[in-house]
């Protein structure tokens, strides 16, 4: 994992980053199924499918690129899954595999699951 905890990192950024690796080793994204990556930060939330295998990320989105002034609430997080779906099908990806990256399945969270879901992606 490329992040490092530093004496100033918080503890419940320990906590994530440790969740993190554990799902990681479980999780990762071939060529028929790529692994849909979700960050999330206070103003924006950024997400993108990638293919661990070449190392390569195939489609990304955010909603720094969206025009919904929502771009930090549960309704912003939804419609950045339908974007990412959007994207996705355009270059054939259909089933995908969901890394939270360390994040609770909840809120904004599941707010772009589900709206990956509505756009067409299966997971």
């Amino acid at each position: 994992m490329a992040t490092k905890i530093r004496r100033v990192t918080s503890q419940k950024k320990i906590v994530r980053f440790k969740r993190k690796k554990r799902i990681r080793g479980s999780v990762a994204g071939t060529q028929d199924r790529p692994r849909l990556s979700v960050f999330r930060s206070n103003k924006h939330m950024y997400a993108q499918i990638i293919n661990d295998d070449l190392g390569v990320t195939l489609v990304a989105a955010s909603t720094d690129e969206m025009d919904d002034k929502g771009s930090s609430s549960t309704v912003g997080a939804k419609g950045l899954g339908v974007l990412l779906a959007k994207k996705a099908i355009e270059k054939n990806i259909a089933h995908i595999v969901f890394d939270r990256s360390g994040y609770l399945y909840h809120g904004r969270v599941q707010a772009l699951a589900d709206g990956a879901r509505e756009g067409g992606l299966k997971f």
